[in-house]
């Protein structure tokens, strides 16, 4: 039988049916890979220094937290249930969950010290879903702090290394969830996207990655950063892993989301097989302007001709907002923010100062002192346009602006079906290489904001290496509700390619 950490989920779920392995040694198998690449000793709970962490360079610091004994005990569980002819779709499947969803049975910090020690009363909605499905949570995997960040360095756990060049950023904020897939330490991985958290990290990664139309993944357990963007999302090896987990993790949940829509659950494989010919491809302008680097750019037009080789048609379009998305989505989502993690302040739950003089001072040392760089930052200018007096000149501005973008792109699929073009405009950069440039560090998500903006359903795919033979991510963003449409079309080109399949040394 070939390898569990390359087997599909598919593979996966009929080998455990099949009773071909069972479902605890497939978590032992996972496990045991997966703890020599945490980012603290498995018996430990605290955080740990920077310094402490900076020094494991055997691990890239995907994982952040385990609880063995909780997994294998769900893993005979489903072993239970085989036996009695009782397998749910994904029975027995390990999954890792980005450490921004809530969990009972594991710590949740968000990658900030500022939730120390914090153990939720209910797992999130997406975690539920999964493991109704009959997903084994193996555990939690490092974030950049309340998912702030495009490199994931600004995590209380350290950094997460590019598991390709580990002298690289992994991307952020979900790059412990791609690192986990790149690495095969799990089959699959949670992550969200506020500004293109999924799929840039799943572009510097090589793995597979979709975020869908805003509101059809429930936010009720997932810590908000910015709750008019954020959104849950996962990450596999593959668009068809991909169909089979946004299958399970979508759907209504009303009573506890109000962002939320009452769309009926789907099953996002079912055009899977479907051919892709006659299908009208967008490409934007603005997206192949001079900010492209040339080595991202010959992945791109490369995987271009694979579709039209398939039977796609390309299709010149334009999206004349899009440098604006920049500015407006570090306007409103700054904004969001300093509302969101004002109910971080000492006196709930997480962190506490010690050594204050009354309530504000409580306050302001509990905060100063839990919070990281970029999240004070990200606070301080959110509190700022939404002061009085420049409430009308950023905020409302932001927002006119945004729906701008939004109508851009419904003139755009006027003329086509799908839109098409980079992830990012460079592959993966040296960690520290842009720390102290925060306008590098924004510019690198040009690309995938705006889809972010308009709440459109968009996604990642490998198409090839870039200079330093480093990964790079074809983008592929639909309308709304039309993610089977962008899964068909990525499943084709992953059945003519395969980009996907390209292991790390050291992987298998």
């Amino acid at each position: 039988m070939q390898e569990l950490h390359n087997m599909s989920l598919q593979g996966l779920a009929l080998a455990i049916k099949n009773r071909a392995v069972s479902a605890r040694e497939t978590s032992e198998h996972f496990l045991a890979r997966a703890k020599a690449h945490a980012s603290l000793k498995p018996a430990l709970n605290p955080l740990q220094t920077a310094d402490n962490l900076t020094s494991q360079t055997t691990s890239c610091g995907a994982f952040v937290s385990f609880n063995e004994e909780f997994t294998l005990n769900l893993a005979d569980q489903s072993d239970q249930r085989v036996s009695k002819g009782q397998a749910r779709p994904l029975e027995g499947v390990p999954i890792a969950h980005k450490d921004i969803f809530v969990t009972r049975d594991f710590p949740t910090t968000a990658g900030s010290k500022m939730l120390e020690g914090y153990c939720s009363p209910f797992d999130a909605t997406v975690v539920s879903l999964l493991q109704q499905e009959g997903m084994i949570n193996l555990g939690k995997l490092n974030c950049d702090e309340f998912a702030m960040g495009s490199s994931n360095e600004n995590s209380a756990w350290g950094p997460v290394k590019n598991p390709w060049d580990v002298s690289r950023v992994a991307g952020g904020s979900s790059g412990g969830s791609a690192a986990a897939v790149a690495l095969r330490l799990c089959p699959a991985a949670t992550g969200t996207d506020t500004g293109g958290s999924i799929r840039q990290p799943a572009s510097f990664c090589g793995v597979t990655g979709i975020k869908p139309t805003y509101g059809r993944a429930s936010r009720y357990g997932m810590i908000a950063y910015a709750s008019s963007l954020d959104q849950a999302g996962p990450l596999a090896q593959s668009a068809e892993d991909c169909a089979l987990l946004l299958s399970a993790m979508c759907g209504p949940d009303l009573d506890r989301d109000s962002t939320s829509l009452d769309v009926p659950k789907e099953d996002f494989s079912r055009h899977l097989n479907d051919s892709i010919q006659g299908l009208r491809i967008g490409i934007p302008k603005e997206f192949f302007s001079d900010g492209l680097h040339a080595d991202v750019r010959t992945c791109i037009d490369l995987a271009l001709d694979e579709f039209k080789a398939l039977g796609a048609r390309l299709v010149p379009i334009e999206l004349p907002k899009t440098e604006l998305s920049i500015p407006v989505y570090y306007i409103l989502a700054p904004a969001e923010a300093s509302s969101n993690l004002s109910r971080f302040d000492g006196v709930k739950f997480g962190f506490r100062a010690k050594d204050y003089k009354d309530l504000d001072d409580l306050y302001r040392k509990t905060r100063t002192q839990g919070f990281g760089e970029e999240v004070k930052k990200r606070i301080m200018i959110g509190t700022y346009v939404l002061s009085h007096g420049y409430y009308d000149a950023y905020y409302l501005q932001a927002q006119k602006i945004r729906r701008m973008i939004s109508n851009d792109f419904q003139e755009a699929f006027k003329t086509c079906d799908v839109i098409a073009g980079p992830v990012t405009p460079q592959v993966a950069w040296k960690m520290g290489e842009q720390i102290d440039d925060p306008v590098a560090n924004y510019l690198a998500d040009i690309f995938t904001l705006p889809a972010s903006l308009a709440g459109l359903p968009a996604m990642s795919m490998p198409c090839g290496f870039g200079a330093s033979s480093m990964p790079v991510g074809l983008q592929m963003i639909g309308n709304y509700f039309q993610e089977s449409k962008l899964l068909n079309a990525a499943h084709q080109f992953q059945l003519s390619t395969d980009w996907h399949q390209k292991a790390l040394r050291g992987a298998t």
